[in-house]
């Protein structure tokens, strides 16, 4: 298994967009089938912002400052994907909102991969070479054993942005 960073992310993409797949095509009226894969979506999500957040975006903001307007931008739209995971972790699959939530967490969850896929990630490349991503991904993989599976209160949040960003 590769270790490098770029192809770590990539991964875990691909696995909440066969989740939402999974979701999207479920049944309207199977509520229980859709509330665990919304479940394993938040899951999903909180590890993954998890360890964008501790191990690659503190790592390419040291060694690549130009990206720093893409690093704040993205620590934001986690930020919104953290507060969405946990109001749906929150609330039950008959919520009146719980579908229109899902629903704004999977467009923004979408256009951020897609920012980073297709912006970000190649310019980190470029920057980076492939034995920094290695060691990245290495420390990312780390991360991942003690990452929370469950989303932290809104509160907590704010709290753990505020830090990361001083």
């Amino acid at each position: 298994m590769s270790t490098d960073a770029i192809v770590l992310l990539k991964e875990e993409h691909k696995e909440v967009r066969r989740l939402v797949r999974a979701l999207e095509g479920a049944d309207e009226g199977a509520t229980e089938v859709k509330a665990d894969l919304v479940s394993r979506i938040v899951e999903a999500l909180t590890v993954h912002t998890f360890i964008e957040n501790e191990v690659m975006y503190p790592a390419v903001r040291e060694l690549v400052p130009a990206l720093e307007r893409d690093i704040l931008e993205s620590f934001e739209e986690h930020h919104v994907a953290d507060l969405l995971c946990a109001e749906l972790d929150a609330m039950g699959p008959d919520d009146e909102r719980f579908d229109a939530k899902a629903t704004v967490l999977i467009e923004t969850v979408g256009h951020h991969i897609e920012e980073e896929e297709n912006d970000w990630f190649p310019k980190v490349r470029d920057a980076l070479g492939r034995t920094e991503l290695q060691a990245i991904g290495a420390r990312m993989l780390e991360a991942r054993a003690t990452a929370p599976r469950r989303p932290a209160q809104p509160g907590a949040l704010k709290k753990a942005a505020d830090a990361i960003l001083r």
